[in-house]
């Protein structure tokens, strides 16, 4: 393994004056741009290829001039179903790599698609966009809030397209219903939630044991502190310990980007108040398998996030899903997004008014036509070959915006108490113990740098 800090590495020929230079011929300058016609082909390396990474180079060998040319995993055991399946799909054998640096320095790809566990989302990115690469990367994006803006800085810095994995953006009924939202149409939105309860199993306890044949631990710990390998801290059930993961607040952040998104917020809140623990299984797991967070913004409208993984009833008719409260009525998306106006029968206030009328789904099918059905991995390709940002359903930007609402309610969660924000330094005011989880002690020469 190279020893070398990545940001010598990248201080190389990569990079030059005069722009970034992609692998493929026949392309037009733009600034530092580059504008790929829709017959030009994109090369593409996945990393990390267990669990989601397999849904990545399945669709993009489904996406017409698209080639997934290389694989990289820590764990060389999982490339046989994966050079099967990309051959399988595309016709071509991909190319297979341990170290995300290695991919990097091939000046055919393109861009990158990140599936690998949270802590190492932000590094790879911003190493991707310093050597010129594009990057859609699953979420949360980031495993600390600097982390997030950092991405950002060097997405701006480097022009690159970074999208982020939200991918329920994408969805024409998503979209439908943030437009019926911020148009006003349930008038004044006061508050907005969103639920995820997902029974999840015991990992149990799992003692430290030699490394397995073809594991490259030490690329999988990356930033995170050195220690011994233990298989519940490998795949997946690295989801459940903080050196490597965001908690289910991070890991299902949908509901909680839809629900901002619904609240038309596209700024950070004032307050953070989050609750919860470690229920019912004795295990290795240190992070929360039941949290609430409530987030107040400046206007005083209200965001609510709940996730449970036990059994437990629904709400709103759902155990995964949003509710929006209007003025004028409420939505949830239970069964298809579906908008109420007023109160009940049973309201019994002389003052308020008996509207029950049931609106039903916010629009017909005919009408979601007007969306496209581009989904979130051909947006990102659109995205790659046009270079407008504008054009992305989930710019890296509104990925930040929404990670760090898991990172509040973190924060909040691990100190114990509500907490006061300040949204525009992006720090906690006067807090050293909760300004102490903005970022992490990164195990050289794995470090996120302040100037990108």
């Amino acid at each position: 393994m190279e020893s070398n800090n990545r940001r010598d590495f990248l201080k190389g020929s990569l990079l030059s004056a005069g722009g970034i230079l992609l692998g493929n011929s026949n392309v037009i300058a733009a600034g530092n741009n580059i504008v790929k016609g829709a017959n030009e082909r994109i090369n593409v390396a996945v990393i990390g290829i267990n669990g989601k990474g397999k849904h990545h180079y399945k669709r993009f060998c489904e996406i017409p001039n698209v080639r997934v040319t290389t694989l990289c995993d820590v764990d060389e055991r999982l490339f046989p179903e994966g050079i099967a399946a990309v051959e399988k799909l595309s016709g071509f054998k991909p190319k297979t790599e341990v170290d995300i640096r290695k991919v990097l320095e091939d000046k055919n790809i393109d861009a990158i698609s990140i599936a690998t566990p949270d802590h190492w989302h932000a590094l790879m990115t911003i190493w991707a966009c310093q050597a010129g690469k594009d990057v859609y990367v699953e979420k949360p994006v980031s495993f600390t809030i600097q982390e997030g803006r950092k991405m950002v800085e060097a997405s701006r810095k480097y022009n690159r397209i970074v999208q982020a994995g939200t991918n329920m953006r994408s969805e024409p009924a998503v979209r439908a219903a943030m437009q019926f939202l911020n148009q006003g149409k349930l008038g004044e939105i006061y508050m907005s939630k969103g639920v995820c309860f997902k029974p999840r199993n015991s990992i149990g306890f799992q003692k430290d044991s030699p490394i397995p044949k073809g594991v490259h631990w030490d690329l999988h710990l990356g930033p995170a502190p050195e220690r011994p390998f233990n298989e519940n801290r490998f795949h997946y059930n690295w989801h459940y310990f903080w050196d490597y993961a965001t908690a289910e607040m991070g890991n299902i952040v949908h509901q909680m980007d839809l629900a901002r998104w619904g609240l038309n917020k596209h700024e950070h809140p004032l307050k953070v108040h989050s609750s919860g623990g470690t229920f019912v299984w004795k295990s290795d797991m240190e992070t929360p398998n039941i949290q609430h967070a409530t987030f107040e913004y400046a206007d005083g409208k209200i965001l609510q996030y709940e996730v449970r993984g036990l059994y437990t009833n629904e709400e709103g008719g759902m155990k995964v899903g949003n509710l929006y409260f209007g003025s004028e009525g409420w939505m949830n998306s239970e069964g298809g997004w579906k908008s109420y106006y007023g109160g009940s029968e049973a309201d019994t206030d002389p003052g308020f008014p008996k509207r029950t009328e049931k609106a039903g789904p916010i629009m017909s099918q005919s009408d979601l036509s007007m969306f496209s059905k581009d989904d979130h991995y051909q947006n990102f390709i659109n995205c790659v070959r046009s270079r407008k940002r504008e054009e992305q359903y989930a710019d890296i930007l509104e990925g930040h915006r929404s990670t760090t609402l898991s990172h509040l309610a973190n924060i909040s969660y691990r100190t114990g108490r509500k907490l006061i924000f300040n949204p525009d330094a992006e720090t906690f005011n006067d807090d050293v113990e909760a300004n102490s989880y903005l970022t992490r002690n990164y195990r050289y020469p794995f470090v996120v740098p302040n100037e990108v």
